[in-house]
């Protein structure tokens, strides 16, 4: 009876095992533990405009490169320059380099996908691009906000402007910006890796986004979902606020000025910080809108939104500084002026 029973267990047990591999591979993971996770993701890239990859990764790729020499000029010019070194060159560095860390972090693997089909990714890597992605937006609007209190500063109070912005208190900001970021996003990547995936592990999306990745777990995820859009009000809200406030009380300065020349060279110093603040957070907003209530959207506009999000802040910043910036434009004349003269013997 005993072997009887052991066999007819053996038959069930093949038969179960003949079902599964019958069906497609990323459903092979499903158990019955509650924290199962798979040890691959599926990245699909932008669903819906896959015969149009390898034209789609030309404007990307030249996007990617003019991302990392327009930050890595600035972050080199900044550096060597002594005339250079001061509290809004400074919080500039501060976007340069979280500009340059955002578009790396989704570039390459995207341009894999386009180029070679290469949609794997491993669970521990997913985690830690969204890590890293949802930690470095949040540090570039911790940044505009510094920079638009460095402008409040400097307009509203110039002659303090030294003594306020002093070296230990602008590393004070960057590093209470970048343990704000990492406190409240490292929740995301905790909760989500202990959520049981036990459906499938294919991401339609082209980086390892925090819904992206919860939306395929096998249980309620309210809790994930309430806190990712409770960081993102958070921050972005207290942010635009101040920075709001900052530009008020600016413009009221500003008002208040005998000249209309002194007028105009304040507000001068401002247009570039201001066509970054809109453009950030407009790109923002039409990335979130789409992808919370933007439900009749096709989902390559919506992924394409969240690309465009994240890759035209890093493309567009340092040509409009490199443009409004006066003294960056004059120090990169001269740099590249000297290099270019014939030596002479």
């Amino acid at each position: 009876m005993a072997l009887h029973t052991v066999l007819r267990w053996l038959t069930l047990s093949c038969r179960s095992l003949s079902m599964k591999s019958s069906m497609p591979w990323p459903f092979l993971f499903a158990s019955n533990d509650s924290h199962t996770h798979p040890s691959t993701f599926v990245l699909l890239g932008i669903p819906g405009l896959e015969n149009d990859y390898l034209w789609i990764s030309v404007p990307f790729l030249v996007m990617y490169v003019i991302a990392l020499l327009g930050n890595g000029a600035m972050l080199l010019l900044i550096g060597i320059d002594r005339g250079l070194h001061s509290p809004m060159y400074y919080f500039l560095c501060m976007l340069a380099f979280t500009d340059a860390v955002l578009s790396s972090c989704i570039m390459p693997k995207l341009l894999s996908i386009f180029w070679f089909g290469s949609m794997i990714i491993y669970f521990e890597a997913c985690l830690f691009q969204m890590f890293v992605i949802h930690t470095f937006t949040s540090l570039e609007s911790g940044v505009l906000l510094a920079m638009a209190f460095d402008r409040y500063v400097a307009i509203c109070n110039p002659l303090r402007y030294a003594t306020i912005l002093t070296n230990p208190i602008i590393l004070k900001i960057y590093i209470a910006n970048v343990i704000r970021g990492v406190l409240i996003v490292i929740p995301c990547p905790a909760m989500a890796s202990r959520l049981p995936y036990c459906m499938t592990n294919i991401i339609h999306h082209s980086y390892c986004d925090h819904m992206a990745v919860v939306k395929l777990a096998c249980v309620d995820t309210t809790i994930n979902s309430t806190y990712g859009l409770t960081v993102v009000l958070l921050v972005i809200v207290f942010d635009v606020i101040f920075i709001t406030f900052s530009y008020v009380l600016i413009l009221r300065t500003v008002y208040n000025l005998p000249s209309k020349a002194a007028r105009i060279k304040a507000i001068n110093t401002c247009t570039a910080h201001i066509c970054i603040i809109l453009l950030f957070y407009t790109l923002g907003l039409f990335s979130f809108l789409t992808h919370r209530v933007g439900h009749h959207v096709s989902p390559y506009v919506h992924i394409l939104l969240a690309n465009f999000y994240l890759l035209i802040p890093p493309v567009i910043n340092p040509i409009v500084y490199g443009i409004k910036t006066k003294e960056i434009q004059e120090k990169a004349f001269k740099i590249f002026y000297k290099n270019a003269l014939p030596t002479s013997y």
